[in-house]
Order: structure tokens, then C-alpha cells, then sequence
């Protein structure tokens, strides 16, 4: 795992080493074990290398035989072993054991095509000297991250925007509708970021640079079957081993490291059942890593003990306390580089510090379970609305609502009249193609009567939906109302949050590399095929993944009730009811004032009732963070950015290393 960076202009001062440098050492915590750069007056590359396969050999930037291509590569291809062997087949000779070879070498086999027989996580970029064009590509679901600019007449990309802004005369200016994105759906809707002129390549897609033209396409899409009108075309035990096999498979091949390798384990079903499976392969104890909450409501550590127990794993253990949420904070958003709504990824940050002093640089995690076979909340939320949408004058069906969140203690006290309202529970509405979301989407929208008048006045309210209404599949409403839900979590908040700001960018922000067995791409192409009612039968959450688990994780695990991840929030700011001193110092009337983006008033009475003790749901909590989030970005990455200060420490981490990119 590792960062990438590049530079193509007609300008040949603009591929100059020093902006790669400046590039690759803004963004060197991906990558601090080695770094490379290459520049032919109209292309320039750089790398900054994780090393985990062919340690010794896997230099970046890396040609092939006559020096036609070169690449840069951030992530792992799994199934390398299996297609190096097809290679040599036809005759292809290599000089090296690494994936980013294999890659070169099935890239000069298939062309722009190769990225289909790919089972991994990459971003990439394959300059052809010959023909003077760039080929650039995503995995299929979003797990590593690839950003783009046009400046003048430069085309630069690079994988963290900071990376990006690390170039000499790139703009830095907050984006007001796709930070409205942020406070309506937790994400940005790809290729959108929260910065103008700041886009991502989409997950599934490639693009192609060629004469100043960008051209992307997809080469893969998620996709459902149309709703069932039968039964299904198997019995449950055999789905339930088909999905096991698969499975087991996954989590095999992505043991493949010259590294150790641990697994995250929260005691949670999904990545109980991964440690489980990679405990079948690994040949030696498995690491294992969580972390824990002193608040009880919050905290998992019971269930994470019966795991550990159950599987014998060597267990290490980050007890978060709410001061430490609040003071890694500003960290954590330099690194998501984007506002957050929840404090999540906070103590997941600390938790990839403790796993890179640990000396593991590889962890397997259970990620995408929930969204690919029918896990969350909402989607039990999603069935309960509809259900009680067909009768709506019902007295019973509001009260399993009030059973799905027990732990939010304000819901079961509220009528059905009001459930009816927040939950959005008319027949009407039904057929809307976000019906599952509307809900989620409405509470984190209620979050925006915070900002300011002239925000407001910049905005549409509607304008988010309808952009995100025209990226959906055209198959998308004939799908069953349940897959659409799925859809709308695996394809949107996935990669745009959950891959992101709680993977991607604060376990590298250690150079902490997580791999994802339910995500590999025959896992989620099988789950998609699946009934929905195996997913998820009545109210039961995976369903048929609690089948494959029984006799791998302990019985307590997979029978607990689901309670989603989830950190404190705003006591982490206002430890003992007195604010961090950034804290205060960001949501001064005067700082709002100037920002712009919230109304102080507003802002100020969150503030009081936070410190007197009286904010209370989770409305107010999301408003806090989000609000902390966005001003801490501004400061940042608008008015406060220096790629100097990011340099320096990395020089002081790593003496010598731009003697080595820039010979």
C-alpha cells in the first residue's frame, strides 16, 4: 500500500522533480519505507512506497522490459500468483515477485481491459511514453482513493487532495454544494469533493488522458437482479457454502503478504467471523486489534473477550477515552479531508497507531457484511415503513420501530404520530426511489438550519437529490425495494465514508494497509445475485452469513443484537463541560462570523448547551461534530495549509529521501 502521485502538461517545467517531490512527501505517511519519482518533460510520476510484497524489488516508479510503460500503483492485487503464472504461460519473463509487474505485464496483454481480471484494491497510473497517454484506474468498490485536478493546462492527480495542493498554483476553495452533500448524506456524491475543481475518480472506473482530454468510463457497475417472482433457485445450506467457500477463499488470498498480517477484531459478527477464517490460513497465532469505550452503551469489549477466547488469538487491546477523540480530532480531519458528521474515525485512528507500534503494517478487516448482505438498521427500518405504509392507521406496527433502537432512549417514548412524520411512513411515498434513506437523509438535513443566511441563500435543497437521481442505474427501479437500499449503502456510503474517512485515510495515515475479504468482488457479485429474503429473513440481519458462522465464532457473537459502531461525541470535545482550547477557539461568534458558513448565534447556543450538559439526540451531536469538522477543514486546508511543515516532519522521519527521489 502506498501514495501516488503525477503531473502531465505540455510545459515541461511543470513534471519538474521538485513539484513531484512536493507531491509525494506531502502524502509520504502512505508510503514512508521507500519513494521513487520519474519525469520525461511531459509526464512525471511519483511514489511513496508501503512495502509489503517484494520488499526488496517492488521499487515504484516501475517500466517494463523496453521502458514503453511506467507505473505507480497504491494498493494489493490478490489473485497476482494466479495471473503471473498465466502470463508465463504465454511467455512474459519477469524481473521482480511484486503484484505491480504482474500488472505491467497483463497491461501489455489486454490493454485498458486488464483492470477486469483484477481481484484486489488499487489506484493506479500507467503513463505510455510511446503514444503520450496516461491510463488511470479505481477498484471496483472505492477502497483506495484516487483525486484529480485540471490547473491551467496541467493535469495532476495524486491520492490524497493535500497531495494535490502540495503543487505550486493549485487552487484551494471550499465547494458550498458538495459540502451541502456532506450535511445531507454523510459523503460527497463521486466525483465530487468538498473543494472546487477537486474531483475522485468514481470506484468501478478508468479513465484515459490523452491531447489534454480526460475520457472516463466504467469497467465494472454493481448490479441486482430484477425483484424475485418465485423462490429461490437453491436451498439455504446450499447458498450458505457457496458463500462460506467464497469467503474463506477471500480472506486465503489476502493473507498474501512478505509481512505479518492481524485482523481488526470489534467482536462484532463480521470480523469475528474474518479472524475466524484467517485464523485457518495465517500458520501462526493471529494478531488480533480493538478498541474499547469506557461508556458501557458504547462499549463492545465483552464481546471482543468471548472472540479472543473462542479463537485464541493474540489480542492487543486500545481502551479510547473521550479527551483522546477530542484531541486527535483536528489529525483525523487533515487526513479524511472532508467534514465528518460522527467522531467514528477518530478512535479508529488511534487504533491504526497502536497497530503500526505493534510492527504490523496489514490488518484484515470485516467490512462491507452489512451492506452486502443485508445488515444495517436502516434496512430493517426499510421493511418496517413499508410494511406499515400499507396500513397506515395501524396502532401495532408503529411499536417495531420502537423495538429496532433501543439504544436511542428519546424514540420509545415518542406517538405513532410523530414516528409517522420523522420516519417518513406514508404509502405515497413509497415508490420514491429513496424511500429506504429518506429518514437518514432528513435528520442529517436538519442539521443545516445551522448555517448561515447567505449559505442558505447559495443553495438549493433539492439539488442534491436530483444529482444524486441521475447517477442511479437504469435497471435501478426494477430492482426489489431492499436491493435499492443495499445499492444505495454499497455503491454511495461505502466508499464515501466508511472505505474513507473510518479505512482508507486514518489507518494509512499509520501506513496501515486494510484488507477487506467481503469485499472482494466474487463476494459482493454473489451477494448481489442473492433473494433478499436470505439476506435478511423477517427482521433477522444476515441471515444467511449467521448460518455460515455457526461453529467458527462463538454462539453469543452471532446472536447478539446488532449494535452499530459507534464513539462519543460531543463529551469528547467538552471534557468536564469546559471545550478543548481549539475548540473554543474555532467556534468563537467572531471565527463563525468570519467563516461564513454557520450562523454564530446558532452556533453559540449548541456551544452553551453542550457545556451546561443539556445536549441531547443525536441531531445535536452530528450538528457539533459536523460543525467542529468543517471549521477545523477551513483552518486547515484554506487559510492555515503549508506543505512545508508536512515536509519537514517527514524529513525528519526519514533523512536522505529526497536525495533518493530526485537524483
Amino acid at each position: 500500500m502506498c501514495g501516488i502521485a503525477g503531473i502531465v502538461s505540455p510545459d515541461a517545467r511543470d513534471c519538474s522533480y521538485g513539484n513531484l517531490q512536493r507531491m509525494i512527501l506531502m502524502i509520504g505517511h502512505r508510503g514512508p519505507d521507500d519513494a521513487g519519482s520519474y519525469t520525461d518533460g511531459q509526464a512525471g510520476l511519483a511514489h511513496a512506497r508501503l512495502s509489503i510484497i517484494d520488499i526488496a524489488n517492488g521499487r515504484q516508479p516501475m517500466s517494463n522490459a523496453d521502458g514503453s510503460l511506467l507505473i505507480v500503483f497504491n494498493g494489493e492485487i490478490f489473485n497476482y500468483l494466479e495471473l503471473r503464472d498465466e502470463l508465463a504461460a504465454k511467455g512474459h519473463r519477469f524481473a521482480t515477485r511484486s503484484d505491480t509487474e504482474v500488472i505491467l505485464h497483463l497491461f501489455e496483454e489486454m490493454g485498458e481491459s486488464a483492470v477486469t481480471r483484477l481481484n484486489g484494491q488499487w489506484a493506479l497510473a500507467i503513463w505510455n511514453r510511446r503514444e503520450r497517454r496516461l491510463f488511470l484506474s479505481r477498484d471496483r468498490m472505492g477502497v483506495r482513493p484516487l483525486f484529480y485536478t485540471f490547473s491551467g493546462k496541467r493535469f495532476i492527480f495524486a491520492s490524497e487532495i493535500k497531495g494535490l495542493f502540495a503543487c505550486p498554483g493549485v487552487s484551494r476553495k471550499l465547494d458550498l454544494r458538495s459540502l451541502d452533500q456532506v450535511f445531507t448524506f454523510w459523503h460527497t456524491i463521486s466525483p465530487r469533493t468538498v473543494f472546487e475543481d477537486v474531483f475522485e475518480l468514481p470506484p468501478g472506473h478508468s479513465a484515459i488522458l490523452q491531447d489534454g482530454r480526460l475520457t472516463i468510463r466504467p469497467y465494472w457497475e454493481l448490479n441486482y437482479p430484477a425483484a424475485p417472482s418465485g423462490p429461490p433457485a437453491h436451498d439455504e445450506q446450499a447458498y450458505a457454502e457457496q458463500l462460506l467457500d467464497l469467503l474463506k477463499d477471500a480472506a486465503r488470498i489476502r493473507l498474501r503478504a512478505d509481512v505479518p498480517v492481524g485482523a481488526y477484531l470489534s467482536g462484532g459478527l463480521d470480523s469475528t467471523l474474518i479472524a475466524a477464517l484467517a485464523n485457518q490460513f495465517a500458520g501462526s497465532r493471529l494478531k488480533t486489534f480493538s478498541v474499547r469505550f469506557s461508556d458501557p452503551e458504547l462499549d463492545e469489549s465483552s464481546f471482543q473477550r468471548q472472540a479472543v477466547q473462542y479463537l485464541g488469538t493474540d489480542h492487543a487491546g486500545l481502551r479510547c477515552s473521550e479527551r483522546e477523540i477530542g484531541e486527535a480530532f483536528p489529525e483525523v480531519i487533515w487526513h479524511t479531508e472532508t467534514p465528518i458528521l460522527r467522531t467514528g474515525p477518530a478512535p479508529l485512528y488511534l487504533l491504526a497507531k497502536l497497530v503500526r507500534e505493534r510492527g504490523y503494517k496489514v490488518v484484515l478487516t470485516g467490512e462491507g457484511a452489512d451492506e452486502m448482505l443485508g445488515g444495517y438498521d436502516i434496512f430493517k427500518e426499510f421493511k418496517i415503513r413499508r410494511f406499515w405504509a400499507a396500513h397506515a392507521d395501524s396502532t401495532w406496527r408503529p411499536l417495531l420501530l420502537k423495538r429496532l433502537y433501543p439504544y436511542l432512549k428519546n424514540l420509545g417514548s415518542q406517538p405513532a404520530a410523530y414516528l409517522n412524520s420523522f420516519f417518513q411512513v406514508h404509502s405515497a411515498n413509497a415508490g420514491d426511489p429513496f424511500f429506504s434513506h429518506a429518514p437518514r437523509w432528513r435528520l442529517a438535513a436538519g442539521l443545516k438550519i445551522f448555517y448561515s443566511r447567505g449559505m442558505r441563500a447559495e443553495l438549493d435543497s433539492r439539488e442534491a437529490f436530483r444529482e444524486l437521481e441521475q447517477l442511479l442505474p437504469p435497471a435501478f427501479a426494477a430492482w426489489d425495494g431492499f436491493s435499492r437500499a443495499e445499492y444505495l449503502e454499497a455503491r454511495h456510503l461505502l466508499p464515501g465514508y466508511i472505505l474513507s474517512s473510518q479505512g482508507d485515510r486514518v489507518a494509512m495515515a499509520h501506513a496501515v494497509e486494510g484488507r477487506f475479504p467481503f469485499l472482494d468482488y466474487r463476494v459482493v457479485e454473489f451477494a448481489a445475485g442473492l433473494p433478499p429474503t436470505l439476506k435478511m429473513k423477517a427482521l433477522q440481519e444476515k441471515y444467511l452469513l449467521k448460518r455460515c458462522a455457526r461453529g467458527l465464532v462463538p454462539p453469543a457473537v452471532i446472536g447478539r443484537h446488532k449494535q452499530p459502531y459507534r464513539a462519543p461525541e460531543a463529551q469528547s470535545f467538552f471534557p468536564d463541560g469546559r471545550p478543548l482550547p481549539y475548540v473554543e477557539e474555532l467556534l468563537a461568534p467572531r471565527q463563525i462570523r468570519q467563516d461564513g458558513i454557520f450562523d454564530p448565534d446558532a452556533v453559540q447556543k449548541l456551544v452553551e448547551k453542550t457545556r451546561n450538559g443539556d445536549i441531547i439526540g443525536i441531531r445535536d451531536n452530528m450538528a457539533l461534530v459536523g460543525i467542529i469538522s468543517t471549521t477545523v477543514l477551513m483552518r486547515r486546508f484554506l487559510t492555515g495549509f503549508s506543505a512545508g511543515e508536512e515536509q519537514e516532519e517527514f524529513h525528519g522521519r526519514h533523512p536522505g529521501r529526497l536525495a533518493e527521489i530526485c537524483p
